[in-house]
């Protein structure tokens, strides 16, 4: 059977917004997460090396990501695929972002392992 989602917003500081569409807040699977993230200009998150496998595809505005070969900067429309275990840092653009990240296994708090 098809199951209607509605967003679960998760609190984070600094301005974000994530909204959680499937994963281990808003459906309860541990195995993938989708969420769509709302972040101001200028914001960033500590560096982590996660569990988990991301895709983010940006929306609107760009998000800048920056690992050890270096800082790709991926603008609306196209996205980048980061992997766990390989450490990662995301930052807002001067527009700020909007983007979906689809995590597999799902996000977690634990599994971002931050810095």
């Amino acid at each position: 059977m098809a199951l209607h989602l509605e967003p679960v917003r998760i609190p984070v500081p600094g301005g974000k917004v994530i909204e959680e569409l499937a994963g281990r807040v808003a459906t309860g699977h541990n195995n993938y997460s989708v969420a769509r993230m709302s972040a101001p200009a200028g914001w960033d998150e500590p560096a982590q090396v996660p569990a988990f496998d991301e895709v983010t595809y940006v929306i609107s505005g760009e998000v800048l990501v920056h690992t050890e070969d270096g800082t790709e900067t991926v603008r609306a429309g196209a996205g980048i695929l980061t992997r766990a275990g390989e450490q990662v840092r995301y930052e807002a653009g001067p527009e700020g972002a909007e983007y979906l990240a689809v995590c597999v296994p799902a996000f977690s708090e634990e599994g971002a392992r931050r810095a």
